[in-house]
């Protein structure tokens, strides 16, 4: 079983991460990719926006029709930052003949190495870097001071190569707020779940 581990904050989750994800799917031939909704990223104290709750439900809404995407609420349980690492393990425990792909985009490359135990993440699983059509190319040397030269090239001859898809989150939360066109961005049952629940509405 290969099984890619998508996390972030998803809030909201939109077009471009499940094209990401369908690149990762196809290229890397998982069998199976789990999008991993994060509690607290370390990264980014002053977020989420919306609730946990709503933002899984918005997964689910958004992966329905594919068999081969799944929603993990591990990072919701565990509570607290959550640390890539510590993800893993436990995934890793509750999968333990899985092989383990993690998705990210190329531009997390440059603050990998400052991740809690980065080695230990690379050893759990395999990075699965995106690469978007236009962008730069994927740094891989900030990856060689903690990895063996075999392991740096198993990562680098496992990039994934994705189209432009100029979205994010905090765009639509604009957009939605403002009054702007966001429903375009997103899959037509999580534009429908945003109104309901008025998430990212200005006051």
């Amino acid at each position: 079983m290969r099984i890619g581990v998508f996390g972030g904050s998803f809030d909201p989750v939109h077009r471009g991460h499940l094209l990401l994800a369908d690149c990762c799917w196809r290229q890397a031939r998982l069998d199976r990719v789990e999008f991993v909704p994060a509690a607290q990223q370390p990264l980014k104290p002053r977020g989420p926006i919306a609730p946990e709750s709503d933002r899984a439900a918005m997964l689910r809404l958004a992966t329905a029709d594919r068999a081969e995407f799944s929603v993990s609420t591990v990072e919701f349980d565990r509570g607290g930052v959550s640390y890539t690492v510590d993800t893993l393990r436990q995934l890793h425990a509750e999968h333990p003949n899985a092989e383990l792909f993690l998705l990210m985009g190329a531009d997390s490359l440059a603050d990998f190495p400052h991740w809690r135990e980065p080695a230990e993440i690379c050893r759990l699983a395999t990075p699965l870097v995106v690469r978007r059509a236009g962008s730069a190319e994927p740094d891989f040397e900030r990856l060689r001071s903690f990895l063996s030269p075999a392991r740096l090239e198993e990562i680098r001859a496992a990039r994934v190569e994705m189209p432009s898809t100029p979205i994010s989150s905090s765009q639509i939360r604009t957009l939605v707020a403002d009054g702007g066109d966001w429903r375009p961005l997103v899959p037509a049952a999580v534009a429908e779940y945003i109104e309901e629940r008025r998430l990212y509405a200005a006051p």
